[in-house]
């Protein structure tokens, strides 16, 4: 089987059987945004959402995470983590997903993350593909990720008085094969879903002003670029858009010590690049002194660097830095001003 149906009748007894499968993330509503939280009522989910606040990053790489315990004397270390409980995330949005894909291409880049890889191991992705554009800040179709491309377990569609799931694993098929009242996708189901995604063609436009290949070009040129001193004379450096980047993986570790002075544990905990002391060294030297630099350093990674080390953009499109910016600096903006570069 690889497409099935489901009524829209029947997704809450989907949603407490998979709740019942696994430990269950969705995204629900929190005033006038939303988060991914756990399910505790299935009635909660909201499907029809802009990007959460912060991504399902941060489950499958917690903010902060215990590496292990130690003691000092006599000196001992217990065995790292090595077990995750099952879980599963449900409505994930495919920008989302292409954020997931970044992070597995950059923790299986040795040497690899056991603990990432172990807790992704146990993580089933349910996603939900976009049929309306989502608001101005997103720049997903020209990143390509408005359409799904993998990564994912289950997909669903909305065709109406429906769902259409897109199985993509064995795993995937399991949660669907058990389920009675979802059934093997008809013909007719099918031209639905040709028909939903021919119709969502007329929504979702270019955000920017050039192709891809051409924006990478223009980072050659762009390193001295008067964009980036406009850039830096807004930002605030508050790590917001770093925070809440689905791709953004650097941490810091830090040890944490009992009031006896002799046992202790190990975290690592996200870190941002936009931060004052991020890029100094000993001796005081600081690589980045400015904000301009740093937010530099942020685009150069999501769209050239990335592309130089991993072949894919780190730039999911979601849109969170820039909605989430206390300086207002759009990236969609900021990348168009750059475009001239590359026409150039």
């Amino acid at each position: 089987m690889k497409y099935a149906s489901l009524k829209k009748t029947n997704l809450n007894d989907w949603l407490e059987y998979l709740k019942n499968k696994a430990k269950l993330y969705a995204p629900r509503k929190k005033e006038n945004l939303f988060v991914f939280r756990p399910v505790k009522d299935v009635a909660d989910v909201c499907l029809e959402y802009i990007p959460t606040i912060l991504p399902p990053k941060k489950y499958y790489f917690p903010q902060k995470e215990k590496l292990f315990k130690f003691s000092a004397q006599p000196f001992k270390t217990a065995k790292a983590i090595d077990k995750f409980e099952e879980f599963i995330l449900f409505g994930v949005h495919t920008c989302d997903i292409a954020g997931i894909q970044c992070m597995d291409v950059a923790f299986r880049d040795g040497p690899e993350d056991p603990n990432y890889l172990n807790r992704k191991d146990k993580m089933t992705i349910i996603g939900i593909e976009c049929l309306k554009y989502c608001d101005k800040y997103a720049n997903c179709t020209s990143m390509g990720n408005h359409l799904p491309r993998g990564g994912y377990d289950l997909m669903i569609v909305d065709v109406g008085n429906k769902f259409i799931i897109h199985i993509n694993s064995e795993k995937g098929e399991r949660l669907v094969k058990e389920v009675d009242f979802i059934k093997e996708s008809t013909e007719k189901e099918m031209v639905e879903l040709d028909r939903t995604r021919e119709e969502k063609k007329k929504v979702f436009k270019d955000e920017f002003y050039v192709p891809l290949s051409k924006i990478y070009e223009s980072f050659d040129e762009s390193f001295n670029s008067e964009v980036w001193k406009d850039v830096g004379k807004k930002c605030v450096a508050c790590g917001n858009c770093t925070t809440v980047c689905p791709t953004c993986y650097c941490f810091d570790v830090s040890d944490e010590m009992e009031l006896n002075l002799n046992d202790g544990v190990r975290y690592r905990i996200w870190n941002s690049c936009q931060m004052d002391d991020f890029a100094k060294v000993a001796g005081g030297e600081d690589f980045r002194k400015g904000r301009d630099s740093r937010q530099r350093h942020r685009y150069y990674r999501k769209f050239k660097y990335s592309v130089d080390k991993f072949n894919r953009y780190f730039c999911t499109g979601c849109g969170r830095c820039t909605r989430t910016c206390m300086a207002g600096i759009s990236l969609i903006d900021t990348i168009n001003a750059l475009a001239p570069v590359a026409v150039d």
